[in-house]
């Protein structure tokens, strides 16, 4: 593999935690490998499709299928960054991502709601507002524990009036001097999010460039697609110098197979096709190899994010990552 990549071992201070053998992660890579080979990732966008074409993957325009050769991936792993900073307005609060570096943690979640205490027993459930948001990104700015601000709730009071994505990029900007994470971002209207930031610096490109006040996060669909708004996400990030975080959510019995074998197989083929078409577009883009991915549950047709299921994969998640040499992003704890 590419760079000695990581050998499955993290002792901490004496302790060290082994669920994944050096064969199981190559096991699953060369799983992910056949995959991309002959199976194949949907790719909805033109524009990301002509970019996997142009780096000599094949591409069929009728299913809309990219297959990606293996040297197009090992190619794109070497250029990816091992360590990236995360910049603030307060300089105190940048933040660095670095392959089996520090943990860091953030809030994750979009909600929609807001629980209003009303008295004794008394609550009452509203749509959440930009005030909302405005008030979870102060706290999180004054809580020590949090290292940066992850979009909480939804600025629901600017919802069908447009630009409802771009007033949840510029309110956490406006009050939180941590970095802020949007993990719910727009394809089509990057460039506005990206002026915020230039505008920030006065107007200086390369500083914002160089400073990222903020990072991106976008989610394959489950099993194999990368939408439209997905590839313009990952396309714009990466021309604008925007960390992004690659973020499979599949859902092992919904959306990926039963086995967690092959979800994780689904899982890393999602990813590192994001992270491959970020380094297509700019190579050494910063990038997580994330995961919210979880099980789904037949019976009640959820996805239990606190099911012992998604320790497990979020454990293998992050022993991936550290065989790609990444940093790496996972949900749970």
């Amino acid at each position: 593999m590419v760079r000695q990549l990581y050998p499955g071992r993290m002792p901490l201070n004496g302790v060290s935690l082994e669920l994944f053998s050096d064969d199981d992660l190559r096991a699953l890579h060369y799983a992910t490998m056949d995959v991309f080979m002959n199976t194949g990732i949907q790719v909805s966008d033109p524009e990301a499709r002509t970019i996997f074409k142009q780096s000599g993957c094949d591409v069929d325009e009728k299913t809309m299928v990219v297959k990606i050769p293996e040297y197009v991936v090992n190619r794109a792993l070497i250029d990816c960054p091992s360590k990236f900073v995360l910049w603030g307005r307060d300089k105190k609060h940048k933040i660095v991502q670095e392959h089996k570096g520090k943990v860091h943690w953030t809030c994750f979640g979009t909600g929609v709601k807001m629980c209003n205490y009303k008295g004794p027993g008394q609550y009452e459930t509203v749509d959440s507002t930009e005030k909302d948001l405005a008030d979870t990104a102060k706290i999180c700015d004054w809580a020590d524990n949090i290292d940066y601000y992850s979009l909480a709730v939804s600025a629901r009071d600017w919802a069908g009036k447009g630009a409802q994505d771009v007033h949840e990029t510029l309110t956490p900007l406006m009050n939180t001097t941590k970095h802020f994470h949007h993990i719910d971002p727009v394809g089509e209207n990057v460039e506005y999010y990206r002026d915020i930031a230039v505008a920030y610096y006065g107007g200086d490109e390369e500083e914002a460039r160089k400073k990222p006040l903020f990072s991106i996060l976008l989610c394959p669909t489950s099993p194999l697609e990368l939408s439209v708004n997905a590839c313009q996400v990952i396309i714009k990030g990466a021309r604008y110098g925007i960390p992004v975080n690659v973020l499979s959510m599949a859902m092992a019995g919904g959306s990926s197979p039963v086995h967690l074998a092959g979800t994780l197989v689904t899982h890393n083929a999602e990813v590192l096709s994001g992270i491959v078409l970020a380094q297509l577009v700019q190579p050494g883009t910063a990038v997580w190899y994330g995961s919210s991915t979880t099980t789904f549950d037949l019976k009640k047709g959820t996805a239990p994010v606190g099911s012992p299921e998604l320790g497990m994969i979020s454990a293998a998640v992050a022993k991936l990552g550290q065989y790609y040499g990444l940093p790496t992003f996972v949900a749970g704890s």
